[in-house]
């Protein structure tokens, strides 16, 4: 549904947002498209939706080359972008009615849409209430609800849920969760690892405007190569303690919310019994010490981090 071919993109001739970008994504699917502020996230999603023209390269999205037949594009995909573009100063009903008549919609049609949307986004009850009165997370439900008045092949989410309580983001995630299960190809940015993890079928990585890598989560995970080592006190207040015994260890770092302190460990059992060893001279009770997959934040900064240096 999405393939991308040697993409580049540069700025004013000189400035290199993207470079040679390759990766393409299966309909049906969630790909999350992941980098650090500045890495050219923004840059594929504009070139993608027609916002920007690739300097060299190709793009297709939904069998349509963006540059040659940038209507047709248009006319197959949806996005929303990191502020909710829709009118705080209208009802949620009064926006999809809106958005809905703005696509070509007679009105009857375009209010029998809007109450479809109000159902399934679950916002029967705020429905006529402002906008502006509305928690974030009722913003984001509408403004991904307007995105869908025309159900599109393809949607674009840039960062959907920044700012969003958990709750609020668990809500999304069940959005997006079923428009896949609807047929619908997501493409999304995110700067929550989690996001990613629970909601992607598959991953690219882009760093200073290349693609690092790509693959599954769990794909990505075990082309790391090492595991870490978790360790929890029963009583939070040891973790200081053991944190300090492991100190010297390869990227040892306390988690007071987690109530973990974990270091990296390259020789696996090994690396345990070292820390086990450690961690018994502090004769403090343990809840659990184990062996894990490096979590998605920890592949994300080992890759990007390999790149830059």
């Amino acid at each position: 549904m999405i393939e991308l071919e040697g993409v580049a993109k540069t700025f004013d001739g000189s400035i290199l947002a993207l470079q040679d970008v390759s990766f393409s994504v299966a309909t049906g699917s969630v790909c999350a498209l992941l980098g650090h502020n500045g890495a050219g996230k923004t840059t594929t999603i504009n070139i993608l939706s027609t916002l920007m023209k690739p300097s060299f390269g190709k793009a297709i999205v939904a069998g349509y080359d963006v540059a040659k037949d940038p209507a047709k594009v248009r006319s197959s995909i949806s996005m929303t972008g990191q502020i909710a573009a829709i009118d705080w100063q209208l009802t949620g009903r009064e926006n999809l009615v809106m958005f809905s008549r703005l696509h070509g919609m007679r009105r009857k049609d375009a209010k029998a849409r809007a109450d479809e949307l109000i159902e399934q986004f679950d916002l029967t009850d705020a429905a006529d209430r402002n906008v502006v009165t509305y928690s974030g997370g009722m913003r984001r439900r509408v403004d991904i609800a307007a995105a869908l008045v025309v159900p599109p092949k393809v949607l674009f989410l840039d960062e959907p849920t920044t700012g969003l309580d958990p709750r609020s983001r668990r809500i999304v995630w069940d959005l997006v969760a079923s428009l896949v299960a609807d047929g619908v190809t997501v493409l999304l940015t995110t700067q929550y690892l989690e996001e990613a993890d629970v909601l992607s079928d598959s991953i690219v990585v882009l760093n200073q405007g290349r693609v690092v890598a790509t693959g599954t989560a769990e794909e990505l995970k075990g082309r790391v190569g090492f595991s870490y080592c978790t360790v929890s006190p029963a009583d939070p207040a040891d973790l200081p303690k053991i944190l300090a015994v492991v100190a010297d260890m390869p990227d040892a770092q306390a988690d007071e919310d987690a109530n973990t302190v974990s270091v990296l460990a390259p020789n696996g059992v090994a690396t345990l019994s070292e820390v086990f060893r450690r961690v018994d001279q502090l004769d403090v009770e343990l809840a659990d010490i184990s062996l894990r997959k490096p979590s998605l934040d920890e592949v994300f900064l080992h890759l990007t981090e390999n790149v830059t240096a």
